[in-house]
This record gives structure tokens, C-alpha cells and sequence, in this order.
């Protein structure tokens, strides 16, 4: 795993110096949008909507549009100098039992592992909340955004789990609420308690699951690669440049796959000269 995050935590007067790395990580199937008659790549250019003309990455900015369609713009120096005290420390706020906080506020999960020097406080601060059949609630913040999140142990690691502020969580407002409820018969509730009790177990066993969607998907790429209907995508025309990061990383991916080939399949000088234009479409 990457360490995607280095600070303390900041437990009363106690600090211990961490590292951070994400606890989970995304099985989707990863699919770019393609030209269906030919499977050529569907690319997208940056460009300004008052002059027309591309924008090279490094001149955008962020902006905050007003209601009259006015802009506020905002560069990266502007952003970076604003203060953030938890901008490379997870600042222990309280301690509240797990089932008190509604897991709607629930976003990321990361795993926390001590600094060398920091082994002993973080066993302490580890044990102490295991002990206390508490969590932590603290405040953090990750890549210039400041977010709550539970401090609490899974298999002897402390978990950062961020959390939504109160007002990003929506408020349920259905036109049933404000209606008389349904006549509910006993029978009915007796029926439906006797469903839940049917289908309950003591813990959960997450291994149990698959995903259905994500098998399929996977058995239907392999049976077209199986069948070869795969598409030969063209190179595209020499003078197209890269232009953004994904053209950049297409290419660098592109430029990789050539320099495995046999030397006789390549042009010795196209690898060196030619890579960085033709890359994009390949």
C-alpha cells in the first residue's frame, strides 16, 4: 500500500506520529467511452467559454460562481495559504460509543500505522479505545479539506473513517411523512417480525457476497476476447498532441507496450521521436 497521508494524532497532550493509507479500494471495471462503429477513444479538450481557446492545464484554476453568473476565481497559492489547523494532525475532539454516531455520515475509511518512534502511544491509544468500547471523533483534513471522522480498531489497526458535516446530510422531507400512517394488523407486524427473524444472524460475514453485476461483466469481456471480437483501434494522425494528463498517461502506457516489442517490429527512431504524438489515439 501507498502512504497517502503523513501527520499525528493528536490525543490530549499525546502525539503520535502516523501514517495514513486508504483502507479500501474500487473492483468497478473500468470502461472508457469509445467510437462504437470503430472503438477509437472519445477524448475531451479543455477549453475557455469566453475566447474558445484550449487552456493548458497548468493556467486553470478554481472558480465560485455567483447567482448572477459572475465568477470568483481562485488560484492555488489563494487556496493553499488558507488556515487549516488539522491540515497534518487528526485532532481528537471527544469519545462517544460507535452505535450513537448513524452510519449516513460514514465516507472514507483510511488505516492508521505509527511512525517508528511513536509505536508505544499508539498501542496505548489503541488498547485505551478497545478497552473503553468507545470511538473517537476527531478532525482532519485530507487534501485541503477539512472533514469529522471516527478513530476507532479493526484487527488491532486504528481506522480513520471521515465523516459528512451535519448540513451535507439531507434532510428527509416525503409528502407519507406529513400523511395519517397505514392501519397496520397485528398479524401483518407478527408476519414481518417473523421474515426478519428467519433471515437474522448473529454477525456478519461480508465473504458471503459477491458481486453478480461485476462477474458477469468480466465473463462477457472474456468470451469476446475468446471469440476475437476485439477492435483494432487506428493510431490517430501524427500531428495530434497530448494535450492533458489521461492523453499523457495514454501515451506513457503506449510508449511501454512498444518497448517490449521485438526490435524488429519498431522503427528505431519512432520510439524515441515519435511516441509522444502518435501515443494519444493508440
Amino acid at each position: 500500500m501507498r502512504v497517502m497521508w503523513k501527520g499525528a494524532v493528536s490525543f490530549g497532550l499525546v502525539t503520535i506520529p502516523i501514517h495514513l493509507y486508504a483502507a479500501t479500494e474500487s473492483k468497478n471495471v473500468s470502461l472508457r467511452q469509445v467510437h462504437e462503429a470503430d472503438g477509437g477513444r472519445i477524448q475531451y479538450k479543455r477549453f475557455c467559454t469566453v475566447d474558445g481557446e484550449e487552456v493548458p492545464y497548468a493556467d486553470i484554476a478554481k472558480g465560485y460562481e455567483l447567482s448572477d453568473g459572475g465568477m470568483v476565481v481562485l488560484t492555488d497559492k489563494e487556496l493553499a495559504e488558507l488556515p487549516l489547523s488539522t491540515s497534518r494532525t487528526i485532532d481528537v475532539q471527544e469519545f462517544v460509543p460507535l452505535e450513537a454516531i448513524d452510519p449516513i455520515y460514514y465516507d472514507k475509511s483510511y488505516y492508521l500505522e505509527p511512525q517508528k518512534p511513536a509505536l508505544k502511544p499508539y498501542v496505548l491509544l489503541r488498547d485505551a479505545l478497545q478497552k473503553s468500547g468507545q470511538v473517537a471523533i476527531a478532525k482532519v483534513a485530507i487534501r485541503q479539506r477539512e472533514s469529522l471522522a471516527v478513530l476507532r480498531v479493526l484487527s488491532d489497526v486504528m481506522v480513520l473513517t471521515t465523516m459528512l458535516w451535519p448540513d451535507e446530510v439531507r434532510q428527509p422531507d416525503f409528502p407519507f411523512l406529513r400523511e395519517d400512517p397505514p392501519q397496520i394488523r397485528p398479524q401483518e407486524m407478527t408476519m414481518a417480525a417473523s421474515l426478519i427473524d428467519s433471515l437474522s444472524d448473529s454477525v456478519f460475514e461480508p465473504e458471503k457476497y459477491q458481486d453478480s453485476y461485476r462477474e458477469a461483466l468480466l465473463a462477457l469481456i472474456e468470451s469476446k476476447i475468446a471469440g476475437k471480437e476485439t477492435t483494432a483501434v487506428p493510431s490517430a494522425a501524427a500531428e495530434t498532441e497530448v494535450t492533458d494528463l489521461m492523453a499523457a498517461l495514454e501515451a506513457s502506457v503506449t510508449a511501454a507496450k512498444k518497448s517490449r516489442e521485438p526490435a524488429k517490429s519498431r522503427k528505431p527512431s519512432t520510439a524515441k521521436k515519435g511516441t509522444r504524438k502518435s501515443a494519444k489515439g493508440a
